[in-house]
């Protein structure tokens, strides 16, 4: 467990002027608790004094996000009358303050949800391309592709679609708007401590943040942040009374839309007035298949994390990975060999479904599954130079929220602003970052983007168009009835991460902190290498180095959060170590 240190230095008076105020905001009677069980009454939640809870069992109702204050913020709104996604809804406010190197109001994401009437719910509020873009606009004369371009400062950005897809969720929700957002207004307004990770973080970028700005904001001081200082952001205070004000018109017109594009102005950007107010969410149809005595719930295109999930399941779906054993060689090899046939497949047929067919029912198949993995080997590698799509005749920094409520509502929701900090480029007068998701889209055909990923013409920059995504919110039932809830960040890894968890728990039936704490591997065909978490099975990478796999130890991958229902009912409730993120619940 984590606590700040250097939180004695908040002022007692200041403290409490934001103390009141948070409990006014959140319409309580009374706080709730800031230490490791949020049910008791006559506790807080504290901005200067909180503690990481990793992983916790709940009776009721629970969150697992990025950040400690947004996930207590998120159970608050459930034990006040709300339901998973009134909690959704604040914990990503919260998230957009407290959380700015992924959590957001300018970028974008995807949320799949399971009412407890069984209705599926699928909700695309991706970035798009502004009506300025076009196909080569980040080619020198050469024809050359200029990276830097498409993923740094304002020309890299997309249509912001977060607080479009947040207004989507809201006519599933029960408290007032007003309710929802006040945290989060309270929490840029007031200030809160950040911690080592995020005072790293906030130095390391400081360089990015002056270059790629044309106004002074928040995020840049003289002296070098540290554990324990205030981060106020009273401009994006400003915005969040706005959007509380007039709604999702509060974002995309008016004030904050004015200062986008006088943003946009400044930076030789593209994205315009009449882009913002064009701007919706869509519904899309959730992606569904039966895995043994589950039901897993996955987001379609534009993203293609959830058709790689299903290839993936599928591919091994026959094979007897227990008898494997758990990240041994076999299991590993037979997962990399399926990883890499799915990713050259979304290298050549996933993208925007608005602007190109994208084989759906084809390549999740059961005859094509089989056809792709008709040549796999089991005793060696199968180069990816030899792997092309099937056949079909016709950075990495975003953030994830788990939620289950009492009535058994489940909320999966990925956000992101594609790299930390997305752009890096803060809209002046406005308080928040914009993304860099331009650089999704495939910039040249076959030519990687930040994540090392390729596309083609599926994914080819058109104006009005989402740019592919690979994020992967999952939802699983078991015989009908709700089970789990999990995602990750990650870029191209969070279909591999995803794929891994839902292995972890269906297969292997480890619990969600085992899940999350298991390590990590991934392979996305281009470049034929698995990658390693420093901490994987040293043996295992010997095996599979002795078969001919090139394996390349890195950081850590992802960052799981994920909820899991126990024969009791109860809630067991995890988040992931490789960051500051924490559950609440109660």
């Amino acid at each position: 467990m984590y606590l700040p240190s250097c939180l004695t230095t908040i002022s007692k008076n200041r403290f409490s002027i934001f103390y009141i105020l948070l409990i006014v905001l959140l319409g309580l009677s009374h706080p709730l608790s800031a230490q490791n069980d949020w049910s008791g009454s006559g506790k807080s939640i504290d901005p200067f004094h909180y503690t990481i809870l990793k992983s916790a069992t709940f009776q009721h109702a629970s969150v697992a996000s990025a950040h400690p204050l947004a996930s207590m913020i998120g159970a608050a709104m459930m034990q006040k009358g709300g339901n998973a996604f009134d909690a959704a809804i604040a914990t990503q406010l919260a998230l957009a303050v407290v959380f700015p190197e992924a959590g957001n109001i300018g970028g974008g994401g995807f949320m799949v949800a399971r009412k407890t009437n069984g209705e599926n719910i699928a909700l695309d509020f991706r970035e798009t391309a502004s009506s300025k873009a076009s196909r080569d606009m980040y080619l020198d004369k050469n024809g050359n592709p200029d990276m830097h371009l498409s993923q740094d400062g304002h020309l890299a950005s997309g249509i912001p679609g977060s607080i479009a897809g947040i207004f989507a969720m809201y006519k599933y929700a029960k408290l007032p708007f007003q309710q929802l957002i006040a945290p989060a207004i309270a929490l840029a307004e007031h200030g809160f401590v950040i911690t080592a990770k995020e005072a790293h973080l906030l130095n390391a970028t400081k360089a990015e943040f002056i270059r790629y700005n044309t106004k002074p904001n928040a995020f840049v001081k003289a002296i070098p942040w540290k554990e324990g200082d205030t981060l106020i952001q009273k401009d994006l205070a400003k915005t969040l009374m706005r959007i509380s004000k007039n709604g999702a018109k509060g974002f995309y017109e008016g004030k904050t839309a004015q200062l986008i594009a006088a943003e946009m102005q400044r930076g030789k950007g593209i994205i315009t007035l009449d882009d913002l107010k064009k701007y919706k969410a869509d519904k899309r149809t959730a992606l569904t298949f039966n895995f043994n005595d589950f039901t897993i719930l996955g987001m379609p295109p534009p993203s293609s994390g959830g058709i790689i999930v299903e290839q993936l399941m599928k591919m091994i779906a026959h094979k007897p990975l227990l008898a494997y054993g758990f990240e041994s060689v076999k299991m590993v090899q037979l997962m990399v060999e399926a990883e890499r046939r799915a990713f050259a497949d979304r290298a050549a047929y996933m993208g925007d479904p608005d602007f190109w067919k994208v084989p759906l029912k084809t390549l999740t198949s059961v005859a094509y599954i089989a056809q792709r993995m008709a040549n796999y080997d089991s005793t060696k590698p199968t180069p990816s130079q030899q792997i092309k799509e099937g056949q079909i005749p016709e950075h990495e920094e975003t953030t994830h929220i788990s939620i289950m409520d009492a009535e058994g509502n489940m909320v999966s929701i990925t956000t992101t602003l594609n790299g930390w900090y997305g752009s890096r480029t803060v809209v002046g007068g406005a308080g928040f970052f914009l993304n860099n998701e331009m650089d999704d889209f495939s910039v040249k055909p076959g030519v990687p983007n930040m994540f090392g990923a390729v596309g083609g013409e599926a994914n080819a920059i058109q104006p009005g168009k989402r740019m592919l995504s690979s994020m992967a919110p999952t939802i699983v039932l078991k015989n009908n009835a709700p089970f789990m809830v999990c995602g990750t960040p990650g870029g191209t890894t969070i279909p591999t991460s995803v794929f891994q968890t839902l292995a972890d728990v269906l297969i292997f039936n480890m619990s969600a902190e085992q899940a999350i704490a298991a390590p990590k591997f991934h392979h996305q065909w281009l470049p034929d290498v698995i990658f390693v978490e420093p901490n994987f099975p040293k043996n295992t990478i010997a095996g599979l180095e002795a078969m001919g796999y090139a394996i390349q130890q890195r950081g850590p991958i992802g960052r799981t959060e994920i909820i899991k229902i126990l024969r009791n009912g109860a809630r067991e409730t995890a988040a992931d170590t490789r960051g500051d993120d924490a559950v609440a619940g109660f």
